[in-house]
């Protein structure tokens, strides 16, 4: 709930541009070359990494805009950028989207269930607070991580996300 006149909706908006800005030096220095790299068979490619993190920012905007995120609906169809710059413009888009969306989410809003389902089956259904915070923030923060160590294995210079790296 609000604290100090502060609603969850603009206490998330500042994390988010926050660890957007440490997301956003990660892939300025994404090889579109690299793009469909991965560390193991069973890996994500490095493209597709960067756009999953993206669309875990996505989610954030899309549980307080919408009831449901029905897959059956809407198939899933992930961006496929063919450059770093298209990738970061992509990335600035969900970002400043979602940032506007949040800072002007009440918190009644932010307590109202969402639920994500692929026509009867259900995967989920909670609060939207809790979606952001675990399902997005969380999520992308720990691919984000998963992210430095496919750019140190390319020999990649990893830049600081909560302070410098070994590489500044």
């Amino acid at each position: 709930m609000a604290t100090n006149g502060i609603t969850l909706g603009q206490k998330f908006a500042a994390e988010l541009e926050r660890e957007a800005a440490s997301t956003r030096k990660m892939f300025e220095r994404l090889p579109a070359e690299k793009f469909n790299w991965k560390p193991h068979e069973k890996s994500m490619p490095l493209g597709y990494l960067a756009v999953h993190i993206t669309e875990m920012i996505e989610w954030g905007k899309l549980a307080v805009t919408t009831r449901e995120l029905d897959y059956s609906a809407q198939p899933y169809k992930p961006f496929k950028p063919t450059s770093t710059a298209e990738l970061l413009q992509y990335f600035d888009e969900i970002v400043v989207g979602a940032i506007e969306i949040l800072r002007n989410t009440s918190d009644e809003t932010m307590s109202q269930t969402w639920t994500v389902r692929n026509g009867d089956r259900i995967f989920f259904s909670k609060p939207r607070e809790h979606v952001i915070h675990n399902d997005c923030f969380n999520h992308f923060i720990h691919h984000r991580g998963q992210l430095s160590v496919y750019l140190r294995l390319n020999d990649i210079p990893v830049p600081g996300v909560y302070g410098p790296s070994a590489d500044e």
